[in-house]
């Protein structure tokens, strides 16, 4: 018995050892690869000035998944360029020693107000290193010169304008319009500050509402004009002051010091260059009233001119592709676990994730959706990685299904008890998506993230006056005394009213539960920040709904930090990204004539909404977008 018990220690204590062997083998290996690569470099004297990397669209935090190989006979555009590739590549500029700096070119960006933050910290952490970072960019709006005003120089072409004008958001209202198509909307909600059935229930904003959105408008607002203080070396009072004179032409942007020079982007390269002093001697020959005589430099003085221009040489400036193979590179030993990383992306729905072919700008229809089934997959494979030192739950998402929520909520609560789970918060981790990230053991979100907005609502779309605009007849029986609970014919009854509202309240105080538990923060103090209401990071942090602001690699040394794992210089923490496996897209359903006119009002407020009417909605009331 005592020899058979210990054959599995035994085996177990070599792979062990096996394993540690392999780890010194192939960082030995690499470290040897690193300094030829290095000698190489050294000996054919590769010095850069800049490499100059192109920045632009959505930014997501964690690059896509690999595409499969059919897709890759696709003639489909390239994946964007995420947070992720970029802060590996600019670790790589920041250890190389023989590049001055980067040159930003923005080409427009397409993304949250917490996805700034994160790029302003990259070029922050560039500087820090001892990098030169540069942003040339045509764009001078409230999203760019944010990001621009990190840099230590910032060159716009001549013809910009200064276009910081300030903060502004719309909501749009249509409960009239919807009537006037016979189409009723019923809402019942927990909160009046629960306000996402407002597009649906509302002809206009509720005082509210207004409010919510005031003090968010003021955290954004004071955000982002003290950090493009803080970068251009002025007061907030004065960045103010900028703004509310714009739009300013580049020639009174440059002379107010908002920004370095003016400049098209072919003329970077001799901007940008090492000058050096350079005394040139013009031996001139001068009339008897000693005026210079044109054209009559020597010959020693055309060639010292010449001379001068080689040493004004044209700063060297190469694209990443270019320049990655030129830097010179430092070994860093790997962690023996790894941080693994799971994404949660998009409304939380029931049954598998799932991102439409075109992505609509409207609300409740574009977007991806995060389906439980591929969570809870997902969640069980990483709690089954042995090397799994700590996990990074990213949640950017405002919310969506109740009990979605509550599933994967459930499986991040169970993985946390085994492993350290850290959830960093995107630009938006508002109702579900708050409650997934309520059991982790430490939440991470940037002061610009949207948060909090713990409440339920529910909503149920009545077609019946469709129905009769049109002088279209249905019949329906039923058998149940509710069966026709969930019925799109009729507006609700009284008593239906209150199924819902139970239901939902019911939903709403398990919520407050969960966060409680999760947060550790008495039951009874948890409604003041509760009531549906939307927080931005920097407040939920005073709340404590969120424990520290960073982003995802303050994130990634956190979490290194929780599991126990070295994070000083000489080692590389190893992250991985755990997709889903065995999934493909799934095609939404055909269009079938018979229920056309039964789906016009479910359709527009989104195909995904037929699941989420049938239970409590753990979703944000709105989505912010400042650019």
């Amino acid at each position: 018995m005592n020899g058979t018990s210990s054959k599995p220690g035994f085996f177990t204590e070599l792979k062990r050892e096996l394993k540690q062997v392999w780890q010194a083998t192939a960082d030995g290996w690499r470290r040897s690869r690193i300094a030829i690569r290095n000698w190489l470099r050294e000996v054919r004297g590769v010095e850069l000035d800049y490499v100059v990397m192109s920045l632009g669209g959505s930014l997501p935090e964690r690059a896509a998944p690999p595409r499969s190989f059919l897709e890759r006979q696709l003639p489909l555009p390239s994946p964007p360029l995420s947070m992720e590739i970029l802060n590996r590549r600019l670790q790589v500029i920041a250890d190389a020693g023989n590049v001055r700096g980067v040159i930003f070119v923005f080409r427009g960006f397409n993304t949250g107000l917490a996805t700034l933050q994160s790029l302003r910290q990259s070029i922050q952490r560039l500087q820090a290193a001892g990098k030169e970072a540069i942003v040339f960019t045509p764009y001078l709006d409230v999203g760019h010169y944010y990001v621009a005003s990190a840099a230590g120089r910032i060159i716009v072409p001549p013809g910009t304008q200064f276009e910081v004008l300030g903060l502004r958001l719309q909501a749009v209202f249509l409960k009239d319009a919807l009537e006037r198509i016979g189409i009723h909307p019923d809402v019942v909600q927990i909160s009046p500050y629960k306000t996402g059935a407002n597009l649906l229930g509302e002809s206009e904003m509720t005082p509210e509402q207004r409010e919510q959105l005031n003090w968010l408008l003021d955290e954004q607002f004071d955000v982002v004009t003290a950090a493009m203080a803080e970068g251009r070396g002025k007061s907030q009072a004065e960045i103010q002051q900028l703004i509310d004179q714009a739009p300013l032409l580049a020639e009174a942007a440059l002379a107010a010091g908002l920004v370095d020079h003016l400049a098209y982007e072919d003329e970077l390269p001799v901007l940008l260059a090492k000058r050096q002093k350079v005394e040139i001697e013009i031996a001139t020959e001068k009339d008897s009233a000693g005026e210079v005589v044109p054209g009559q430099a020597t010959a020693a003085t055309e060639e010292t001119a010449a001379a001068g221009q080689r040493q004004k040489a044209e700063a060297r400036l190469v694209t990443w592709r270019k320049g990655s193979n030129m830097l010179l590179e430092k070994f860093r030993r790997r962690t023996k676990g790894f941080i693994g990383v799971v994404s949660l992306e998009g409304g939380i729905v029931m049954g598998p994730s799932r991102q439409p072919p075109i992505d609509l700008p409207i609300p409740f229809i574009g977007g991806a959706m995060a389906g439980e089934q591929t969570l809870l997959q997902v969640l069980r494979r990483a709690e089954q990685m042995d090397d799994m030192a700590a996990l990074i739950f990213h949640v950017d998402s405002p919310g969506g299904s109740s009990l979605a929520s509550d599933l994967i909520g459930r499986e991040i609560e169970r993985l946390s008890r085994k492993k350290p789970v850290l959830v960093y918060m995107g630009n938006v981790a508002a109702s579900g998506g708050y409650y997934v990230s309520a059991p982790a053991g430490h939440i991470m979100s940037q002061p610009a993230t949207l948060t909090g907005s713990i409440g339920v609502w529910m909503a149920r779309i009545s077609t019946g006056g469709l129905y009769d605009r049109l002088s279209l007849n249905r019949a329906s029986l039923k058998r149940g005394r509710h069966a026709d609970l969930y019925s799109d014919e009729d507006p609700m009854t009284e008593e239906e009213r209150q199924i819902f509202w139970q239901m939902i309240a019911d939903t709403y105080q398990k919520f407050k539960q969960v966060v409680a538990n999760g947060r550790h923060i008495p039951f009874d103090e948890l409604e003041p920040i509760c009531q549906g209401k939307v927080w931005s990071g920097r407040q939920a942090l005073e709340f404590r709904l969120v424990d520290s602001h960073g982003d995802f690699v303050d994130a990634v040394y956190r979490a290194a930090e929780m599991a126990g794992l070295p994070t000083d210089d000489d080692h590389a923490i190893r992250v991985v990204n755990i997709h889903a496996k065995d999934e493909g897209y799934v095609p939404p359903k055909a269009f079938a004539a018979a229920a056309t006119i039964a789906d016009i009002g479910r359709w527009l407020i989104g195909e995904w909404i037929q699941e989420l009417e049938r239970q409590p909605l753990l979703l944000m009331p709105f989505e912010i977008h400042f650019w």
